[in-house]
């Protein structure tokens, strides 16, 4: 054994930086994308991220504002209530149906991204500091939460609901919890993202030129595709697209009456025999009852209005019938008062509805007897359905019984 007196000198201990360093993976670890050198495609890189990045960003920016302004226009809290707005007659069917169009539109766009990423998602160690693992855990959060989120939403368009849990308070909670994670993910990325926001970014210059084509050729492909999965999808809400509805689970011209149905009388319970006696019955200060016959010799109004469903279909219609307000005056009920609808549905979460004066009182909000020209089907919620502007296709109660005068 030598010694420090033959020339040779100890070895150094080994500094802080290297005791903390993770060891490598195990060999039966690196396997598949962990790999060595498994990663060896081009275009991986920051331009070409930042680049299908901003698209994205914007798709998901759009889409959480306009699902906030259909939240709200469902569950309005009670400060609020009275102060929707009933006016443009078409607002929700502009918003939801870009809720639902830029939501699927995302889909292509979030799987295009996450290719530019994904050598850097199995990187080996996974972190070296503690700031990289947050920000590894933030990138956790934030694809998988979007991934949740973009999935449950297309499956909620079909009206298909495999999971155990109520969907409408999940999907609001997961989309504060994915923009938080995006907000933060572009706070850290910020720096990258700046060298790269255009062609004549300094980081984008440091590229090798022989990208340029390449890249180009890769974001009009998922421009195409993007493309593609919007124009054979919107039309169920953008009709004049609708020859091209081939992808979206409704058509606008399909159902009973020249319009899609979502929940036929069948399965709200309503039977011919429930409805032989049917009366509309009207409470407030001079409550009083009106047989179908009696509602039709009443003054009849006509509203061009849409029905805008959370499902992103949506359809203008002609509608017929008793203005509600004119109901609302003939019981004595104030200017400013809500109203209750409810619905001879038995079960679910709209039997009974309830809405602002700011609707009640809207010249266009109708008790609707008839839809384009024919009396109501079962279906479209025969006898009398309220068909109100501005307002979601949820809140349009059918099989109408009773209103309520609320102070």
């Amino acid at each position: 054994m030598q010694n420090p007196s033959d020339g040779e000198r100890p070895p150094k201990p080994p500094s802080p930086r290297a005791r903390l360093a993770l060891p490598d993976p195990p060999a039966w670890l690196r396997r598949g994308p962990l790999r060595e050198g498994a990663f060896t495609g081009r275009l991986h890189d920051a331009r070409t991220a930042t680049v299908v990045g901003r698209a994205l960003g914007a798709a998901i920016a759009v889409c959480f504002v306009t699902g906030l302004v259909s939240h709200y226009l469902q569950h309005p809290p009670d400060w609020a209530a009275d102060r929707l707005p009933s006016r443009p007659s078409w607002g929700y069917r502009l918003t939801q149906g870009l809720h639902v169009a830029t939501g699927i539109a995302a889909i292509p766009l979030l799987f295009a991204k996450l290719w530019t990423v994904y050598p850097r998602l199995f990187a080996w160690p996974p972190a070296r500091s503690v700031g990289k693992a947050l920000e590894r855990l933030s990138i956790a959060v934030l694809v998988g939460t979007v991934l949740l989120q973009l999935l449950t939403g297309l499956l909620n368009t079909l009206q298909w609901y495999p999971w155990p849990w109520n969907f409408v308070p999940v999907h609001w909670a997961l989309a504060w919890v994915a923009i938080g994670a995006l907000l933060l993910h572009l706070a850290v990325k910020a720096p990258v993202i700046a060298a790269h926001w255009s062609r004549r970014s300094a980081g984008t210059v440091e590229l090798p030129a022989a990208d340029g084509p390449d890249r180009r050729a890769f974001v009009l492909g998922v421009g195409a595709a993007v493309g593609a999965v919007t124009l054979t999808t919107v039309g169920q809400s953008f009709t004049p697209l609708k020859d091209f509805d081939l992808l979206a689970p409704r058509h606008p011209d399909h159902g009973p009456q020249g319009l899609p149905v979502n929940k036929t009388a069948a399965a709200a319970g309503i039977t011919a025999a429930r409805l032989a006696d049917w009366r509309l019955r009207v409470a407030g200060p001079r409550p009083y009852e009106l047989t179908l016959p009696e509602l039709r010799a009443l003054e009849q109004h006509a509203s061009l209005l849409p029905i805008a469903c959370v499902e992103g279909w949506s359809k203008s219609a002609h509608w017929e019938g008793v203005r509600v307000r004119d109901l609302l005056d003939r019981a004595g009920a104030p200017h400013g008062a809500r109203l209750r609808v409810v619905s001879l549905q038995q079960g679910g979460a709209y039997s009974v509805m309830e809405m602002g004066a700011t609707y009640a009182r809207d010249p266009l909000t109708l008790l609707a007897l008839t839809l384009n020209g024919a009396p109501l089907s079962a279906d479209h919620g025969f006898p009398a359905r309220i068909i109100a502007p501005n307002r979601p296709g949820v809140l349009q109660t059918k099989w109408v019984s009773r209103l309520e005068v609320l102070a």
